[in-house]
């Protein structure tokens, strides 16, 4: 992290001095400059300029921080603002000396025009990974990997790189750093991607690098006494989004995402919109649970009430959809079934607007109850999901009904649940002639 100079601290502790900040949060306001100036170093900002901030505001957002904790940022940057007139940019200092040094490396091109490159290369890619509808989680991996291999090819010009820069990166996983197989695929298709949809080239003569292999992944499955006890030990509203996981085999992120109109309490049954791959399905709403999950709701109706008489600007909203209608976002319907218990400001409007429950909030709360419970299984928010797989399928349901319930577009996904639950040989086996009619209406 960035260094602050010398001549701009004393400076800044004489603004926090004569603005009357209190010494106690003298250490704070330092930290919040330091922060500062470090992303304005990382995303080539110029820290004098009052713009700046906003997008520093936005990136602590993305940071969930506290809406004090961004007051409190947004007070600190302004008071160096007030002394940045009178000193140099730290910043910019620091930037040009750099690409000064690099310039009279010999063989080393002008670095600001290789930037360049890349940066229009990166905003390709953003815009190409969100005209085909992917995931943030997608543009943020593909981003890091196309950002390594930059580095790995010491920032050459994206039209000049081949498919043997690529051979060589995917060695270099392999043999140096050793990850595994799924990271290694990861890189390889975030580079696939890199090079077919925004250089426009093809891989040429892979077939002879090196490659992770991938073994077999036999999920972890929990008994149903060890899912009741993981339950006994999570708090509201930790433990009913666990039982909307392990009871509907939701993915996590298909669970926090859930609104209002999702649920028809009159048919028990609950819709998942745009899950893996924006597929939609149904499930069935586990009827133990629907008690609380209409006290939920009613919670759910104060908060949105209570947000209405404070004039919030809504939830946050998909494809422009508060564009298109625009009361949407106020709109019960439109609520997450799980919000979030703060609001977050949106830096660009200076709105205030709701998200839904973060899912590493859920994640660490189950892993408290996990250790809490002395199982001895590596379990985490996914394992519930491979429970409620491993369940049905040991209760004699169709391998093609679970694969509907899951959401799977392949069979084969689904099938490797089989290795999950105790096998039957021939002599185990029984005929239908022996199956009760309690039986076979079971099955």
């Amino acid at each position: 992290m960035i260094t602050i100079p010398s001549e701009v601290s004393v400076r800044f502790n004489s603004a926090l001095a004569k603005n009357r900040i209190s010494k106690e949060h003298h250490n704070h306001y330092r930290k919040w400059l330091q922060y500062y100036l470090d992303f304005c170093q990382k995303y080539h900002f110029q820290s004098i300029q009052p713009e700046s901030l906003q997008n520093f505001l936005r990136k602590l957002g993305e940071k969930r921080q506290t809406r004090e904790q961004q007051k409190q940022a947004s007070h600190a940057i302004s008071l160096y603002y007030s002394i940045a007139h009178t000193v140099a940019d730290p910043v910019e200092k620091l930037r040009s000396g750099r690409i000064q040094n690099e310039r009279i490396s010999p063989g080393n091109k002008d670095l600001s025009d290789e930037g360049m490159e890349w940066q229009a290369a990166l905003g390709n890619l953003s815009s190409e990974i969100k005209i085909r509808h992917y995931s943030p989680k997608t543009l943020k991996a593909y981003t890091l990997w196309v950002r390594q291999f930059q580095a790995f090819t010491r920032k050459k010009e994206p039209q000049l790189l081949s498919s043997a820069e690529v051979k060589e990166f995917l060695t270099f996983l392999a043999i140096k750093r050793k990850v595994s197989a799924s990271t290694q695929n990861q890189a390889f298709n975030a580079l696939l991607f890199f090079y077919r949809h925004v250089i426009k080239k093809d891989f040429e003569n892979l077939k002879d690098t090196p490659r992770a292999k991938r073994t077999r992944y036999i999920p972890v499955v929990l008994s149903r006494p060890e899912i009741d006890e993981i339950f006994m030990h999570l708090l509201y509203p930790y433990d009913l989004v666990s039982k909307l996981l392990y009871g509907c085999g939701l993915r996590l992120f298909e669970c926090l995402n859930l609104r209002v109109q999702n649920f028809n309490f009159d048919t028990s049954i609950l819709t998942i919109h745009d899950g893996k791959g924006k597929k939609d399905r149904t499930v069935p709403l586990p009827e133990t649970i629907v008690p609380d999950l209409k006290a939920h709701l009613e919670r759910v109706k104060n908060l949105h009430q209570m947000d209405l008489d404070a004039n919030y600007s809504g939830v946050f909203l998909f494809d422009m959809l508060d564009k298109k209608y625009r009361n949407c976002a106020k709109e019960l319907i439109w609520q997450w079934f799980f919000p979030a218990k703060t609001l977050t400001l949106v830096p660009e409007t200076g709105e205030f607007r709701r998200y839904h429950l973060h899912e590493s909030h859920v994640q660490k709360a189950i892993k408290r109850a996990v250790g809490k419970s002395k199982i001895a299984k590596r379990a985490s928010a996914h394992t519930f999901r491979h429970s409620f797989a491993s369940h049905l399928l040991q209760a004699n349901y169709d391998i093609r009904t679970i694969q509907e319930l899951l959401g799977h577009s392949d069979v084969r996904t689904t099938m490797i649940y089989t290795h999950t639950i105790k096998s039957q040989t021939v002599k185990e086996a029984k005929s239908p002639l022996d199956f009760s009619s309690e039986t076979i209406h079971r099955i």
